[in-house]
């Protein structure tokens, strides 16, 4: 009967230890974009599962207001925040891997880019954790398509222009079609074509909306160009400092995310389109000749990639390539 007492009391103190702990831990998680966007929202409910399901509280900074997205990243990695989201081909100067989404024409469609991040994954996963970082989920950006204020029939279009970039691959497009590149974050959009920094862009619809595209940008082209991925993830170090079933939780409402993640993506672009139009921008399918064009752009772009990327981006690439 002692014995009996005594493990009830440890197994209680056990248990009540467990509560504190849940109800003392307490993140701040970042994202880049703002609160109506599909990715922050599932973001937000990701969020609230980790609070309901693993006691964990977490405030959400979002639109870059705490950490720009070229500092998110370290931000986890040095605990600035627990937990961040970034499109990860905006860290290509970082590592040239995470690019691969980003090579142009590559994957298009949502079917194209499943098939790309499955074989994508384990090798971003291989980076983020020699930087005492752990993936949580990846949910791709809808197809992307050219903003300008005058049709664009050929790439020739796009010469002399002044192009608003978001990543290496990007801006290599831009200096490959004759335009000058000019890196500018998505919360900046609306100054740099308010200023003449920049006046045509290539990125989805989602961030047209986001941005209001129609205030500055006459006609939208849509031309697939790339899925790119944004990647949620986590300082490993606070996610093992957990009980097992607190981590367990946590990756059980990151699965949730990511599945529901995708769905959203082909909803918000068709969504977003659909709200270009409706603002009085031209919706333009694109040309044969456009398309032959980015094609050839795509392959060039990705064969430099390859050199940069190594061989894991060469094995990457060839068994995409290889079905």
């Amino acid at each position: 009967m002692a014995f009996t007492r005594r493990a009830a009391l440890a197994a209680t103190a056990t248990l009540a230890s467990f509560a504190s702990a849940r109800a003392q831990t307490r993140w701040q998680a970042a994202c880049a974009y703002p609160d109506g966007n599909f990715h922050t929202r599932n973001l937000r409910s990701f969020l609230d599962e980790v609070a309901q399901a693993a006691g964990v509280q977490v405030q959400l900074h979002s639109n870059g207001a705490l950490l720009p997205m070229p500092q998110i990243k370290r931000g986890v990695q040095t605990g600035q925040v627990q937990i961040g989201e970034i499109l990860v081909s905006a860290y290509g100067n970082e590592d040239p891997f995470f690019e691969i989404d980003s090579i142009p024409q590559l994957a298009t469609s949502t079917e194209q880019a499943r098939k790309l991040r499955t074989l994508a994954k384990p090798y971003v996963e291989a980076r983020f954790a020699r930087q005492g970082l752990t993936v949580l989920y990846e949910v791709p950006w809808p197809p992307s398509g050219l903003y300008t204020n005058l049709p664009v029939p050929t790439l020739e279009t796009l010469r002399g222009s002044r192009m608003r970039t978001f990543n290496v691959m990007t801006n290599r497009f831009a200096t490959l079609v004759g335009a000058t590149p000019t890196l500018v974050q998505a919360a900046e959009i609306p100054q740099a074509f308010a200023t003449g920094v920049v006046n045509v862009m290539v990125t989805s619809a989602q961030t047209g909306v986001d941005s209001q595209a129609w205030d500055f940008c006459k006609t939208f082209t849509p031309i697939g160009f790339t899925r790119t991925m944004n990647t949620v993830f986590i300082q490993r170090r606070a996610l093992e400092a957990l009980p097992a079933a607190q981590q367990a939780a946590i990756r059980e409402a990151a699965s949730r995310a990511e599945a529901r993640g995708w769905m959203a993506a082909d909803e918000a672009g068709a969504a977003a389109q659909a709200m270009l139009g409706s603002r009085g921008m031209t919706i333009a399918p694109p040309s044969a000749e456009l398309l032959a064009g980015l094609a050839t752009v795509g392959n060039t772009i990705a064969e430099e990639w390859v050199g940069r990327a190594g061989e894991d981006g060469r094995k990457a690439l060839a068994a995409y390539r290889a079905g």
